[in-house]
């Protein structure tokens, strides 16, 4: 996935909002609350990185190219890294990270849920 692709679709999902911070990181969040990481200095192959529930964390992070995320999953949080091929295809990480904006929208307070229009969550 390209920087483009990732913040396009990114930005796609209603109230996303964009920094960049970490040397350059493209940071997606929700409700201040942060839902994807991509990082591009790395060079051919960018770091994605995305909230997993917990029966997908399980699943993914022992797939070749995906990994628990350095730091986040260090702290006991469930976060994937799209590090290295073969990974995920675009359609299926595309798919994670809806799950993952998902995943922290719900987690967002009923007030902010509601001021952003996100009641069905």
């Amino acid at each position: 996935m390209t920087p483009d692709t990732f913040n396009a679709f990114c930005g796609s999902l209603a109230h996303a909002t964009h920094v960049v911070q970490w040397d350059g990181a493209d940071v997606w969040k929700i409700g201040g609350k942060m839902f994807a990481i991509g990082a591009w200095s790395w060079g051919a192959q960018a770091g994605i990185t995305f909230k997993a529930t917990e029966i997908a964390y399980d699943i993914l992070r022992d797939m070749p190219g995906l990994r628990p995320a350095p730091y986040l999953a260090s702290r006991g949080l469930k976060w994937i890294q799209h590090y290295g091929e073969p990974g995920l295809d675009e359609v299926a990480l595309k798919g994670q990270l809806h799950a993952s904006y998902v995943l922290v929208a719900r987690g967002l307070t009923r007030k902010m849920r509601a001021s952003l229009g996100l009641i069905d969550l």
